[in-house]
């Protein structure tokens, strides 16, 4: 990897952190600068387009991220419960080994800053997408009929997202706890 190439990589993956611990509007580009310690002038030759190209390229990198860390639990489990469970570790791993102050990468992002750029939701969509599809290519694979496999991977993530969005609320992994039992249990009920 070139000078460049890191340089670049580390301001993303600074971006990444900050955007999911403090939300899109209270970083500034001179905080992730001195974060990552890349020189000043690297940030517009990277990111021309600025914070909203910067963010939108850190969305795409955490949220291929973070579906390789759900396509790994997938892969690794035997079936619906086994996989929600392995999901759920992971997801209270990074909550509780932040001290909660990271949750979903996209998320956060989301919320503050699609609204008002096209790139950015762009990449927020971009994530979730491929995020519904490996769960709904998985719960194909496990029997669930076709035309319940794309709603159920909807109520997947919705139930994840709301109950990582708890978690880091209470601070406890509670309701990310729950969520996967009732999550399990649906996902068993639906195989044929």
């Amino acid at each position: 990897m070139t000078k460049g190439a890191r340089t670049k990589q580390q301001m993303l993956d600074t971006a990444m952190e900050l955007f999911q611990r403090q939300g899109y509007h209270a970083t500034g580009l001179n905080q992730v600068l001195a974060e990552s310690a890349a020189p000043r002038g690297s940030l517009y030759f990277h990111f021309p387009g600025g914070k909203q190209q910067l963010a939108a390229e850190s969305v795409a990198v955490a949220g291929r991220r973070m579906g390789e860390l759900i396509e790994a639990a997938l892969d690794r489990a035997d079936g619906p419960r086994e996989a929600v469970s392995l999901v759920v570790d992971a997801l209270a791993a990074i909550l509780e080994g932040s001290d909660f102050q990271l949750g979903c990468p996209v998320a956060t992002v989301a919320l503050e800053a699609s609204a008002a750029s096209e790139d950015v939701r762009d990449a927020c969509h971009g994530a979730y997408a491929a995020w519904l599809e490996a769960l709904r290519v998985r719960f194909l694979r496990w029997g669930i009929a076709p035309e319940r496999a794309g709603e159920l991977a909807t109520v997947a993530l919705s139930m994840l997202e709301g109950a990582l969005l708890l978690a880091r609320v209470q601070r406890d992994v509670s309701a990310l706890r729950t969520a996967a039992g009732q999550l399990a249990g649906l996902l068993e009920a639906a195989r044929q």
